[in-house]
């Protein structure tokens, strides 16, 4: 039989002192509890400044810097931003200046042309497809496909071709669309698809070769777009897959032909953390300069927080160059 162990001899432990320890907290560093009446600038001056809500302050400072300085603030769109009712605040930051270019999957089309058209969306999938009835919306597939097939005559990308139909047509709810505002404002909106993954490419309206020819001149308009965005910001709210791969491949394009695209500020938002966002957003564009943050929680909560704390640090930024006093005045 084996000699059975002795307790470890904690005697001769050596000790060192606790404030010569470096430590990661400190109570500078804790949050104020909120009092009634506060403004949301004091609501965020109380957050902890540790962890994600420092990430939060880090991703504002550096939203809104771009902002200012007019560089590019490139935002991707899942198409659950679009579903839990997120279009009316994206809508207005593009038309304040704050979003310079968007791109979206297939599927936020889909959503935000419901949404203008009827003022609702989202259909019970599983007892749908029970039946064979998911996804096969007359309306719906008849409209995103006529659009799509006269972008492709037009030699337009899917994003444009979509956005010009809603903003010159009679839909009710079309101010909240984001694709008509950004063909209103003239913003790069690009859609970038994968062929049999939307309702409409169901229909018999659909043509995948104005699928292909439209999404993929997204994919070069999104290229040039990036191409541009050396010391600005990209967002990827909500798509686990197709965004972060065409973003990857756009990036890799642009630098490939000589644009110098490497401080970057680069930020996540889902409510789990997936491989592709981290790796060909946050991560790997990130190496050559900026930063990468990686923020977890709804978007419904998440998306209205960074908004209102860009548009709050962009009107404190006016007020105090409203007041600085101009050189020589008296």
């Amino acid at each position: 039989m084996t000699a059975r162990k002795k307790p470890i001899d904690r005697s001769k432990v050596h000790t060192v002192p606790a404030r010569r320890r470096h430590s990661k907290v400190a109570v500078a560093q804790e949050a104020v509890p909120h009092q009634p009446g506060g403004s949301f600038n004091d609501f965020v001056a109380n957050l902890p400044d540790v962890l994600g809500a420092r990430d939060y302050r880090e991703v504002v400072a550096a939203w809104e810097k771009a902002w200012s300085g007019n560089k590019t603030v490139l935002w991707g769109l899942g198409a659950h931003l679009i579903k839990v009712g997120l279009a009316p605040v994206v809508v207005d930051l593009m038309e304040r200046g704050a979003i310079s270019a968007i791109f979206m999957n297939g599927a936020g089309c889909v959503h935000d042309l419901e949404l203008a058209m009827m003022g609702r969306t989202s259909e019970e999938v599983g007892a749908a497809l029970d039946d064979g009835s998911f996804g096969m919306a007359k309306e719906t597939g008849a409209r995103l496909n006529e659009a799509i097939n006269a972008g492709a005559a037009a030699g337009l990308g899917m994003g444009e071709a979509i956005g010009r139909a809603i903003a010159d047509g009679n839909d009710r709810h079309k101010e909240r669309s984001v694709l008509a505002c950004a063909a209103r404002l003239g913003i790069p909106a690009t859609v970038h698809v994968a062929i049999g993954s939307d309702i409409h490419h169901m229909h018999p309206s659909a043509d995948g070769a104005s699928l292909g020819a439209t999404s993929y001149r997204d994919f070069e308009i999104l290229a040039s777009v990036v191409a541009g965005l050396d010391r600005g910001v990209v967002f990827n709210v909500g798509s686990a897959v197709i965004l972060p791969e065409v973003f990857l491949k756009a990036l890799s394009l642009a630098r490939n032909l000589g644009n110098p695209v490497r401080r970057i500020t680069a930020v996540n938002l889902d409510f789990i953390r997936h491989y592709r966002p981290q790796m060909n957003v946050v991560d790997r564009p990130t190496r050559l300069g900026g930063k990468g943050y990686s923020i977890v929680g709804q978007h419904e909560l998440l998306v209205p927080l960074l908004s209102a704390g860009v548009v709050e640090a962009q009107a404190a930024r006016k007020t105090k160059k409203a007041r600085k006093p101009k050189v020589g005045a008296k």
